[in-house]
């Protein structure tokens, strides 16, 4: 069946059930998916339960309730439907609203699911909570207003990042966002922070794509704006978001101007950028990707209910909490970046590695090593490796690296899921950002073999994008 088929089926399953059991991941996509049909069932009168996982694994299938509710999974479940076999859970008690890529049960047990993956280039770009959106759109119109929460999903998991922007069926939604009065969706710096952070620390902190003089510099790019008029003097604490059309102009052209004299293309200077004017200004919540980080924040700190209740509406005690954790969440981002920068990595022919060991938390050990990346070699993927706390036989793995590697064939999903699976672990997530578990002891085998992975893709080059 099509798009439209698996969507009106997926609602009808929720129009019957008595009860549904939402299980989600706790990223930012996984959060906002749950919160989105969470708010979508709820309307209908039909009792929901939330139960959120770091990942669908044996382990965490004692949280499934072993009952006659609608077990509804959102960005996870089609690639472990191995899991939902072993269990025995009926075929018509599951629904499946996901992503990824999707691996039959080995005993042929089939289970319904809407995924992006099935229905071509359209739907290739749109995360779980595009999905999750459209499935509660179809249930009624009513739910216009979640187009917000599927926004940040899909920024959050990278959607808009190697178009500078959402394109496709994430696109139409969050048009659908702009129509219900919601979303403002402009052009402007690609840079992160333009909602709460001063622009020359936006600018500074610019590492893809890396401004010359200025990313890193922040005194530079803060002289740069009193050159431009922009800062009156360099203690000047002015957002992107309160410049003028013209200054916006201004200093795009400056910029770009800068990179092109450096030899550098400003192709990735600006970007499609999505703010909610129905926020407080001046907070995480103002824009796509600063919420997406709060909501991130509180799920690798273990708290995604938390998370959950900012995306329903909570502006008092949880939204306080998420702020705090929002805060401890980039301490220790920072700290950890600073580590890996300092203990040094090991290059290894066409990737870089590190073992941190049981120093980070194995939630947040992907987003320091994006950030370490752009102060080592940004021609090399890097590869970094930690303890898992609870599960001392498993290893965490999470690679990160730039577009322009990407634009050479490298396609650092691939190369995790294959060299996972031949050491009996097993990987996923994206081109450009992905992760693997892994038993204990076998670390450098799999590093040899990512690296020979990553090699091969170089050598093939560029695949059809």
């Amino acid at each position: 069946m099509g798009f439209v088929e698996d969507v009106s089926r997926a609602a009808e399953m929720i129009r019957e059930a008595n009860a549904a059991t939402l299980i989600s991941h706790i990223d930012a996509d996984g959060i906002t998916s749950e919160a989105i049909i969470s708010q979508a069932v709820s309307r209908l009168g039909i009792p929901v339960n939330p139960v959120f996982v770091r990942q669908l694994e044996p382990m965490t299938m004692k949280y499934i309730p072993n009952d006659d509710t609608l077990k509804i999974f959102t960005d996870l479940g089609g690639g472990q439907q191995n899991l939902l076999e072993e269990a025995g859970i009926p075929t018509d008690k599951v629904l499946i609203l996901d992503h990824h890529i999707s691996q039959p049960a080995p005993g042929g047990t089939e289970y319904f699911q809407v995924n992006s993956q099935f229905y071509g280039e359209e739907y290739t770009k749109c995360s779980a909570a595009g999905i999750t959106y459209l499935v509660a759109r179809k249930l009624d119109s009513v739910n216009k207003d979640l187009a917000k929460l599927s926004v940040v999903g899909n920024v959050g998991d990278m959607m808009a990042r190697e178009n500078r922007g959402l394109i496709g069926v994430a696109r139409w939604i969050a048009e659908d966002g702009a129509d219900f009065g919601q979303i403002k969706i402009t052009r402007g710096l690609n840079c992160y922070g333009l909602s709460t952070r001063p622009l020359h620390v936006c600018l500074s902190n610019s590492d893809d794509p890396i401004i010359p003089g200025i990313s890193g510099k922040p005194a530079e790019a803060a002289a740069l704006l009193c050159r431009t008029g922009i800062y009156e003097s360099p203690s000047d604490q002015r957002l992107w978001e309160e410049l003028s059309p013209e200054e916006e102009k201004m200093l795009t052209s400056v910029l770009a101007e800068q990179m092109i004299a450096n030899g550098e293309a400003p192709n990735g200077l600006v970007a499609e950028l999505y703010f909610f004017p129905d926020e407080m200004e001046k907070t995480p919540l103002r824009n796509a990707s600063e919420y997406a980080t709060m909501l991130n924040a509180c799920g690798r700190w273990t708290k995604p209910k938390i998370g959950e209740a900012v995306c329903f509406g909570d502006r008092g005690q949880k939204y306080r909490e998420a702020e705090h954790m929002l805060r401890h969440h980039r301490s220790i981002i920072r700290e950890l970046c600073e580590y890996i920068i300092e203990t040094g990595v090991e290059d290894i022919g066409s990737i870089q590695v590190i073992h941190t060991g049981e120093k980070y938390p194995d939630t947040i050990v992907g987003i320091g090593a994006g950030m370490a990346l752009s102060k080592l070699d940004t021609d090399k993927p890097i590869l970094v490796m930690c303890s898992v706390t609870d599960e001392p036989d498993l290893i965490k793995v999470s690679m990160r690296t730039y577009e322009k590697i990407l634009r050479r064939g490298v396609d650092l999903q691939e190369a995790l899921v294959t060299a996972a699976a031949e050491v009996g672990g097993a990987g996923g997530g994206h081109n450009i950002a992905a992760g693997a578990y892994i038993p204990k002891g076998c670390e450098n085998d799999f590093t040899r073999r990512v690296n020979e992975l990553v090699e091969g893709q170089l050598t093939a080059g560029p695949k059809d994008r």
